[in-house]
């Protein structure tokens, strides 16, 4: 598959982008969510809610959201702040690498900004830690930027609005999803229109099962003509029987997460987070303590495990043991 970024004749119409921007927008103004990091322009709030909705629910993100800034209310605190404070804060959040990832991105910061989050795209992803997504919600959302940004969620309306179904193949990679996404940007309104496509693909044009006869986008979808086209009922089965066959094709297999790496990272962060300050474990006792059938034979594994998360800043580890930094 070609890389290249698509001639601008193989993106949308004119009268179609204006029909779906004037639907999405006169929807959103009706129906957008409120959410408390729509109240702030503060650019480390944003930061912080938008590391903490990386792969997470926004009900799982509001609690911890208003906790965590109540623990850690600057930039400044965040980075002074014992790594393993932080990380006991964002616990149960998951993915517990974003904290320490969140405080790195602070730290750097404080040290080569003099304290103030870049503005542009550009020296935002000079922070480690920060992808072209991050870059632009806090280029858009903190400092009211005209940019436009790709997540999940946008992705997933950009697709089914202006290509059609996204399944069993999209049809754009990354590039040319941006390349897509600046194209069909309303002029100034890039804050409205992003904080709309991810409302949409949230709550409506959700993955596998879509409330199409709720979409204010049905009368201009791509992705509905396509499938009224071929006969098929626009509902989670069509979508769920088209993830199949890519995941056929692609010989993948889905496997329990409590077998996965995952599962026992986050275990093993658990587990230590319960010990006194300094007191470390060996091995073979943090071993028994995340997996019931643990066994010598399973050593290599967890020293494997271990090791990554020593990697990502989650633990401290010597030939004494392991304890969280």
């Amino acid at each position: 598959m070609s890389t290249a970024i698509p001639r601008l004749s193989q993106f949308p119409d004119a009268e179609l982008t204006s029909s779906v921007q004037r639907a999405l927008l006169e929807w959103y103004a009706q129906e957008q969510r409120d959410l408390p990091w729509r109240t702030t322009q503060d650019p480390y709030a944003i930061l912080v809610s938008e590391i903490m909705l990386q792969q997470t629910q926004v009900d799982r993100v509001l609690p911890k959201y208003h906790q965590f800034l109540a623990a850690f209310p600057t930039l400044a605190t965040l980075a002074n702040a014992p790594t393993a404070d932080v990380i006991s804060v964002w616990i149960p959040l998951g993915y517990n690498t974003r904290a320490v990832r969140l405080q790195a991105i602070a730290r750097q910061v404080i040290s080569e900004y003099e304290g103030h989050i870049p503005d542009t795209i550009e020296e935002l992803l000079k922070l480690k830690g920060i992808g072209r997504y991050t870059a632009g919600a806090i280029a858009c959302f903190a400092y009211r930027k005209q940019v436009a940004t790709v997540d999940t969620n946008i992705r997933r309306v950009l697709h089914r609005a202006f290509l059609g179904l996204e399944q069993p193949e999209p049809r754009l990679n990354d590039a040319q999803m941006l390349s897509l996404a600046e194209y069909v940007l309303p002029p100034d309104e890039a804050y409205n229109w992003n904080q709309a496509l991810m409302d949409l693909g949230a709550t409506i044009c959700i993955s596998a099962t879509p409330r199409c006869a709720d979409c204010p986008l049905q009368h201009v979808c791509s992705a509905y003509h396509e499938m009224g086209q071929h006969s098929l009922f626009p509902s989670g089965t069509v979508l769920r029987q088209l993830r199949k066959v890519a995941e056929k094709k692609n010989g993948y297999q889905s496997q329990p997460f409590t077998s996965t790496n995952r599962y026992f990272r986050g275990r093993a962060v658990a587990a230590l987070r319960t010990l006194p300050a300094q007191q470390r474990l060996s091995l073979p006792e943090l071993g028994a303590r995340i997996k019931p059938t643990f066994s010598a034979e399973d050593l290599p594994w967890l020293q494997q495990l271990v090791n990554g998360l020593v990697r990502d800043g989650l633990l401290d580890a010597t030939e004494e043991g392991v304890r969280l930094p």
